[in-house]
């Protein structure tokens, strides 16, 4: 087995692939942000509702933007801060995230289970889709 840039071996499996780049909680979480709501400063993704933890938080951008999924520039208005952004790459995951949400809707029946976002995708999940592509919130 050869070595990829990331020091982890290559199976050549396309699962294994995507784990790799985006396979945690808090990793797809991040890309929901993004994605979803819209997040693009770092406080703005640690508020993001699920509790994620400043180191961590720290640690899976910078694998993100060293995986091409995230670009991170200088925010103009505050060049202290950064402005985080989907690239092209990460954001050819909205069909990713559309299915997820799917199936999310389709097996979790809690009280608590959030249904806007499921309900936006049922409803044009091909616009749900483009909005993410073109950078826009859905």
């Amino acid at each position: 087995m050869k070595k990829n840039t990331n020091q982890t071996y290559d199976t050549g499996c396309p699962v294994a692939f995507a784990l790799r780049m985006f396979g945690d909680q808090w990793t797809l979480l991040v890309i929901r942000d993004m994605a979803v709501k819209g997040a693009r400063t770092y406080s703005e993704l640690l508020d993001g509702g699920e509790g994620i933890s400043t180191n961590i938080l720290a640690q899976r951008l910078k694998q993100l933007e060293e995986n091409g999924l995230v670009s991170k520039t200088r925010d103009p208005e505050n060049w202290r801060s950064f402005l985080y952004a989907l690239t092209d790459k990460g954001r050819d995951l909205a069909p990713v995230l559309a299915e997820i949400i799917l199936w999310s809707g389709k097996y979790n029946h809690g009280d608590n289970a959030m249904t806007d976002t499921l309900q936006k995708v049922r409803r044009d999940r091909s616009g749900f889709e483009e909005s993410i592509r073109n950078g826009a919130v859905p």
